[in-house]
């Protein structure tokens, strides 16, 4: 039983017995059994008659001390304050430097592996929320994470991590760009020319869902995801493109998504609708926009020649693959210049009159289908016009499907 306390001495001695039950109690958690460093320390003090209930500890200088009745009550204050809404947590604490640095200095003396006193509050910080709000804290992914200042009077902060929502969009209506387009002018700020909206379009696919979701969540702000995007005067129709909605600082998390999701279609209908709503998690943001070789699209094109087509040649374009872009002019402001190599994998067509047909293509994502018909001034090679060889234009494009992530 001695050997047991050894430790225990040689602390006390090196502390001159200023150390607290927490602090000494976490020293021996790997030398004496107990269900908690208090526990620990409390054998302690039976086994050789000592008495550590009020001492001014060299080690934390008493810091566990704040974690009593009233910090709880600022942290309750802060949820109230907030109104919000969080199932998962996380604790996260700022402790005073010289207490870090004393508190590793004795492990290392030692040469102990024992939890650091960094943990050891949030730990028991933790513990006092999920005693007291019935909540799991978890490490990966949580709704909130708490920020506890202890390096003087304590102090509450709250972070409140983004809600995804995940889905798939279509556009029935042409003109609506994918996301909130800044007016050109005044680069957002508000003019003459957009009315003092800052937008170039007064509505677009993501802010048509956002409103919604930022009304009842009441978060600070959305931002919408989506697996590639289609052009304002293009359609997006089949089953729809993934996106997911990311909602920052919602105060309110628990939604009912089939009923809002039936809500938003009625409010918005024939211009966007939003299907599969569901929670997800952060890394879909990420996996969604990811291209892969097994992914693809499906477009239907109405090409229009600037003069009658050979019909005979039509039969060429079932046999195009491999495509060979550089940037197209009208992206090329914002895209790098360089040449990308994609594939068509089907094609087919139905003639309309002399100088127009409808082309229906199945193609790896990041083609560019306008591109591909116009030949864009030779920087798509091949394409529709050359192998026709008469000058051809995408007249109207719709996007038909869009394969999963």
């Amino acid at each position: 039983m001695d050997n047991m306390f050894e430790l225990a001495r040689t602390i006390l001695e090196e502390t001159d017995g200023k150390i607290c039950k927490n602090c000494l109690g976490r020293k021996l958690s790997k030398t004496i059994e107990g269900a908690n460093n208090i526990e620990r320390a409390d054998k302690v003090c039976r086994e050789l008659d000592i008495n550590l209930d009020d001492v001014d500890c060299a080690i934390c200088n008493n810091l566990f001390d704040k974690l009593d009745d009233e910090l709880y009550k600022k942290i309750d204050d802060k949820i109230n304050h907030l109104g919000i809404e969080f199932d998962t947590f996380l604790v996260g604490s700022k402790l005073p430097k010289d207490v870090q640095q004393k508190d590793e200095e004795l492990s290392e003396k030692f040469g102990l592996t024992v939890e650091t006193i960094k943990k050891e509050v949030n730990r028991l910080i933790g513990l006092g929320i999920w005693e007291r709000y019935d909540k799991e804290a978890e490490f990966e992914a949580q709704d909130i994470v708490f920020n506890i200042d202890l390096t003087g009077e304590p102090k509450v902060r709250i972070q409140i991590n983004p809600l995804y929502i995940e889905g798939r969009y279509n556009k029935l209506k042409r003109g609506i760009p994918q996301t909130k387009w800044p007016c050109t002018k005044c680069k957002g700020r508000g003019c003459e020319e957009c009315n003092g909206t800052g937008k170039q379009y007064p509505e677009s696919v993501e802010e048509l869902i956002s409103e919604h979701f930022l009304k009842l969540t009441r978060g600070k702000e959305a931002k919408f995801h989506g697996a590639g995007r289609e052009d304002i005067d293009v359609l997006m129709l089949g089953s729809g493109r993934p996106f997911v909605l990311e909602i920052k600082e919602p105060k309110i998390r628990k939604l009912d998504l089939k009923e809002l999701e039936e809500k938003i279609n009625e409010i918005n209908e024939g211009k966007t609708s939003y299907h599969n709503l569901h929670v997800c998690e952060r890394k879909r943001k990420a996996e969604i926009k990811q291209s892969s070789p097994d992914t693809y699209k499906v477009y239907r094109a109405l090409v229009r020649c600037d003069d009658a087509f050979d019909k005979d040649k039509l039969e060429k374009l079932t046999q195009l693959n491999e495509i060979h872009q550089q940037t197209p002019l009208r992206v090329l402001r914002r895209r790098a210049d360089k040449v990308r190599i994609k594939h068509v994998l089907d094609l087919s067509y139905e003639v309309m009159d002399d100088k127009t047909f409808c082309m229906t293509i199945k193609t790896e994502g990041g083609l560019y289908i306008k591109e591909l018909i116009s030949g864009d001034e030779g920087r798509s090679h091949p394409n529709v016009g050359e192998i026709l060889g008469v000058n051809a234009i995408c007249e109207q494009l719709d996007v038909i499907e869009v394969s999963e992530k």
